[in-house]
């Protein structure tokens, strides 16, 4: 039996970073299905921000992306791989979580849990030279001793992210990783999300209500609404027509400073980019 693993392709002439075919989702519900028939191709270092409002199946999406559930009908390919072993090729940003302010843990600990798992029988050396180097590619190795808990939010992101990072993903899942952020951090975790991309051709998907913080990153937008999808660039999805056809209701898309606005969502609420919840109105720094 060969010890060699599976390999991740990140030639673009050989395979697609991610490939979806006819792809559905559906819990059996009343709803229907989040989303059906869905055909997407990531390529090597490509930006695709996946939008959509509460409940549509973005973070859903991304569990499948990391094999832990199961697509109702069609195919998912990573990098010419299945997902479950593709696993080790894939980094993952979470949802920003409370951490217990008595918890011990430090920067480079959190870090080093990329690790696990991936690299068995690294060294001692390896192992804490791969987490400074995570670390220090983020902008945050002086803060490798630091409890995580003392860390603010801005800055327990940039340690998810070098958590991501230290396993070299070929693909990078990003869930809702500026929720909560002020517009600065905002800024600075998106330019060191692509940073990787650009760098190593790293395909990053990113789940996000705030558009505009990415903007100058993105390729395409796949935006989820009703069981529904589009794929475009964001001058092709974010259109009042699109979203209106979507939606099946008036929707307004506004752009205003550079600044892309969404009014008219027929949802109970959406959320802007301090988190907070408004009626019918979407804004996305």
């Amino acid at each position: 039996m060969s010890s060699q693993q599976p390999r991740l392709v990140r030639d673009s002439t050989k395979a697609p970073a991610l490939s979806l075919r006819q792809a559905s989702l559906d819990f059996g519900g009343r709803g229907g299905p989040l989303w059906s028939g869905l055909d997407l191709d990531v390529q090597p270092g490509e930006f695709l921000a996946v939008l959509g409002g509460n409940g549509s199946g973005k973070t859903t999406l991304l569990r499948c992306l990391l094999g832990l559930l199961p697509l109702t009908s069609g195919t998912l390919r990573i990098g010419g791989l299945s997902a479950r072993a593709a696993r080790r090729h894939v980094g993952y940003v979470p949802q920003q979580r409370r951490i217990d302010p008595l918890t011990p843990l430090r920067a480079r600990d959190m870090v080093g849990f990329g690790l696990d798992g991936h690299r068995w029988g690294i060294s001692r050396r390896g192992r804490a030279e791969k987490i400074e180097a995570a670390l220090d590619v983020v902008g945050a190795l002086d803060l490798a001793n630091v409890p995580v808990a003392l860390l603010s939010g801005g800055q327990q992101q940039l340690v998810r992210i070098a958590q991501a990072l230290a396993c070299d993903p070929g693909l990078l899942l990003c869930d809702e990783p500026l929720l909560s952020l002020d517009l600065n951090h905002q800024r600075v975790v998106a330019s060191v999300v692509n940073q990787r991309r650009t760098a190593h051709a790293t395909s990053v998907i990113f789940v996000t209500h705030e558009i505009n913080p990415i903007l100058p990153y993105v390729d395409r937008v796949l935006y989820l609404a009703g069981g529904r999808f589009r794929i475009g660039t964001v001058d092709e999805v974010l259109t009042s027509p699109v979203l209106s056809d979507l939606y099946d209701a008036p929707v307004d898309v506004l752009r205003v400073g550079g600044r892309i606005i969404v009014a008219g969502v027929p949802e109970l609420a959406d959320v802007d980019y301090h988190g907070h919840r408004h009626q019918s109105r979407m804004e996305l720094p």
